[in-house]
């Protein structure tokens, strides 16, 4: 066994309470102290946040090197719940939340739904869609985010457990978020929501399924999204982006995850050029609602995101792009810890606001 495969299988050993406790206090240490454990970069003008930096050296204590670790499918799932757990813990503690059952495309799914203390009747909803590869990922893995963004914009959040890859290949978690996007909006009453201001949101794979099902709920001519909230998506297969190239390795997404996932999601040819999957050469993209594109500064998948929502200005929709300039991939799961992801994130959700809870 390599000494890197050691380290991450003797870290999912540490208990969970225990790593959590020491990302908050890295990431609660003064600046100055904070600036001399972190290693500043700068590329394309863009500088590494401070807590980016303490990310890295954090993952780089922890054994991680890339999201998808040793390619081993439940090692890396077990990786990623301990570390979501560890910088969300403590996220929102007066949300209160309970399980339900929504439509899949096969059959029903396990869900949240996530209430801020005191929201009326009548609250815009977001439906979420975790991020993972298509492959990582659950209820759970993304708690911290689905809490914030309920407390931080008063709004209620479903977040859907949808199938992953590799038991279950594309077109299932696509499939299955337009779907449970379609029963939000038919039982938004029910859940305490407005019909009228349902939203989608996701990150990285949740962001290609939010947008999935924007695309194809606005296709279909029925209900659909009022709004979709995309954190640095997936938009397609398309290896020449430059970001991927630029960031290739060393910001813990790495290029070969990306392939790798990519693979176990779409192992099929031409499953990866589907418009399901492929949405940034997708065409229908007229009557998809109003769009918000973020993308980190460090990210490799930071230009296709980009790219993406110059796509649906093209096409006529009224879609806005934010640079979170020094943050990496995954930074919504930041949340618990880190007041630099919270400024970008509080940025997103002020659109959000700003569109479903104001207007």
């Amino acid at each position: 066994m390599a000494l890197t495969e050691l380290v991450q299988k003797l870290a999912l050993k540490i208990p969970t309470p225990l790593v959590a406790g020491g990302a908050k206090l890295l990431f609660g240490l003064p600046v100055q102290v904070k600036q001399r454990l972190g290693t500043p970069q700068t590329v394309e003008g863009n500088e590494l946040d401070l807590d980016a930096q303490i990310t890295l050296l954090m993952l780089k204590a922890q054994g991680v090197n890339g999201l998808a670790g040793d390619r081993d499918v439940a090692h890396s799932r077990a990786s990623t719940r301990m570390l979501s757990a560890a910088v969300g813990a403590g996220a929102a503690p007066s949300v209160g939340t309970r399980g339900l059952m929504v439509d899949g495309a096969a059959g029903p799914l396990p869900a949240r739904l996530y209430t801020p203390a005191g929201l009326e009747a009548g609250s815009p909803l977001v439906v979420f869609f975790h991020g993972g590869g298509f492959v990582l990922g659950d209820l759970d893995s993304h708690d911290a985010p689905c809490r914030y963004i309920a407390d931080r914009a008063r709004v209620r959040v479903l977040s859907v457990d949808y199938r992953l890859a590799p038991e279950t290949i594309f077109p299932a978690a696509a499939d299955d978020a337009v779907a449970a996007t379609a029963w939000a909006i038919e039982h938004a009453d029910q859940l305490g929501a407005d019909p009228a201001r349902v939203a989608v949101s996701g990150d990285s794979a949740g962001g290609n399924l939010a947008g999935v099902a924007a695309r194809e709920l606005a296709l279909a001519g029925g209900a659909q999204p009022a709004f979709s909230l995309l954190f640095y998506p997936v938009t397609g297969a398309d290896p020449a982006n430059r970001s991927r190239d630029t960031f290739a390795d060393g910001y813990f997404l790495t290029k070969a995850d990306i392939e790798y996932f990519r693979q176990l999601y779409t192992p099929e040819p031409g499953q990866d050029t589907d418009p399901k999957f492929d949405l940034r050469h997708a065409d229908g993209l007229a009557g998809i609602g109003r769009t918000h594109v973020v993308v980190a500064g460090f990210d490799p998948l930071r230009d296709e995101g980009a790219a993406y929502a110059q796509r649906l200005r093209d096409a006529g929709v009224d879609a806005t792009t934010q640079l979170a300039p020094g943050a990496l991939h995954g930074f919504l799961n930041m949340v618990g810890v880190s007041a630099d992801a919270r400024v970008d994130v509080d940025a997103a959700l002020d659109v959000l606001t700003e569109v479903l809870v104001r207007s």
